[in-house]
């Protein structure tokens, strides 16, 4: 399925996109796997005790499970558009579902079907540049975070990208306009160089 995307001139056709069907389950094996090392962007998000959090896009559920199992967060919240991803990800986080601090759902980031100012934190890796609507998503990550709350947002970069991270960077204007646009909405948006992605962190 080709989708629509503010960074490219051209349709994405990607698994990594919309992951779906056999291909999709490759490509959620793959961010598994590489989403569950997540570190510094725990460390950059740093969510407070009790706090709520959200992830848009959150694949198969990497980042989610380090956040259950490593921060101290009341309730981690998750929108995806692929259907076999949010299947993926409760099946990857049953104690969380189990324990309530886990609820996952389809959506998108400029539709994450949440009320005004619902989260402490809202969190975005790697997957920004896939959003059809950069401002709409940014406007509804807005909507949705409480004021003072954060929300970061990242693509691939960093300060010791590989060989494949390198391919996907973005040139600067892109990254110019979703800091500007960051900066538009919220009181500060902060660029941060990490090891292999580079990040935006809002505060509201």
């Amino acid at each position: 399925m080709e989708l629509t995307s503010w960074a490219v001139d051209r349709p994405v056709n990607s698994a990594f996109a919309l992951p779906q069907g056999f291909r999709g389950r490759l490509a959620g094996r793959f961010m598994l796997w590489n989403d569950g090392k997540q570190s510094d962007v725990v460390r950059l998000l740093d969510p407070r005790p009790g706090s709520r959090v959200l992830e848009v896009g959150f694949g198969p559920g990497g980042l989610i499970r380090r956040l259950l199992a490593r921060t101290e967060v009341a309730l981690v919240c998750g929108v995806d558009p692929s259907t076999d991803m949010v299947a993926a990800a409760r099946r990857h986080n049953r104690a969380g579902m189990a324990a309530g601090r886990l609820e996952l759902r389809t959506g998108t980031a400029a539709e994450t079907g949440y009320p005004d100012g619902h989260f402490d934190h809202v969190v975005s890796v790697r997957n920004v540049a896939l959003w059809p609507d950069l401002e709409a998503g940014l406007r509804e990550l807005h909507r949705v975070v409480r004021p003072q709350g954060t929300v970061l947002i990242s693509w691939h970069g960093g300060t010791d990208p590989n060989r494949i991270v390198r391919n996907f960077r973005l040139p600067d204007d892109k990254l110019a306009r979703i800091q500007d646009g960051l900066t538009d909405l919220f009181t500060s948006a902060t660029r941060h160089e990490l090891t292999m992605q580079t990040a935006f962190l809002a505060v509201r």
